[in-house]
């Protein structure tokens, strides 16, 4: 069990800090539990489980398993993807949202600055935007509110999805003191389907955050009304633009 914990903390590259603080208990006391020294209590267990999104049996058994499927709907094709994720997710446009993170890649992504954190946020902004100005969709993805930041339910689905299909190579790369997660496009983005409007903005948020690293990015997002107003592991709600601070706003309002 002490393994699998520090497993799931490392992968999602959370410091004992912060998990000490969700279960209510000091850092050292949480490296213990960490370590096999102390025991954790049901009620830390079941805070634990809860936060990284397993059912309480499967977290005390070692078992990264989720609790339900998320159905991703491709546009061009009538089949369903199904995929395994905590969430359910049936509209998201997912043709769209690989031609989209590819372009981001093409633009940006070999600048040392990006890694997968600045392009999951990136997304995020594009998608919100998009929302406020013109009230309608532009990739349709879910995001969920972390301490790291906005962050695509679907994300690293898709990302595999496109490996297996040759559009796209992981690499890990260091940036300072930190292992960087990066993504190198292996095909060039299609944006045939994308109306000018959508290609405007998309690269109009290329622009005012490519030098943007991941801690400058995770900061700004906290402060988008959107995910201030959002519980831990919850949906944001894209109705939340229209409630933005003229920081984050993008919309000419009519006083």
């Amino acid at each position: 069990m002490t393994t699998f914990l520090k497993k799931l903390r490392q992968e999602q590259d959370i410091s004992q800090d912060f998990l000490a603080e969700k279960i209510g208990v000091s850092r050292p006391t949480y490296a213990q539990i960490e370590n096999g020294a102390r025991d954790m209590s049901v009620k830390e267990a079941q805070k634990l489980a809860q936060f990284f999104g397993l059912s309480l049996e499967n977290f005390l058994n070692g078992k990264k398993i989720p609790e339900s499927k998320v159905e991703l709907e491709k546009t061009k094709k009538p089949k369903i993807q199904k995929i395994e994720k905590r969430i359910s997710v049936p509209q998201e446009k997912v043709e769209k949202f690989k031609e989209v993170l590819l372009y981001i890649l093409e633009r940006i992504g070999a600048r040392p600055n990006i890694g997968e954190a600045v392009v999951c946020k990136l997304m995020y902004f594009i998608d919100f935007d998009f929302y406020e100005k013109f009230e309608e969709q532009l990739i349709g993805a879910k995001y969920i509110k972390n301490h790291f930041g906005p962050t695509p339910v679907a994300f690293s689905e898709i990302v595999a999805q496109m490996e297996q299909d040759g559009a796209l190579t992981r690499v890990t790369k260091k940036y300072f003191q930190h292992e960087q997660k990066k993504y190198l496009p292996l095909r060039s983005a299609n944006l045939l389907n994308f109306s000018a409007q959508e290609k405007e903005l998309i690269d109009w948020e290329i622009e005012r955050f490519r030098d943007f690293n991941a801690t400058k990015m995770r900061n700004y997002s906290h402060k988008d009304v959107p995910w201030i107003g959002t519980d831990d592991l919850q949906l944001i709600n894209y109705e939340a633009v229209f409630s933005r601070t003229n920081e984050f706003s993008v919309r000419q309002y009519e006083d």
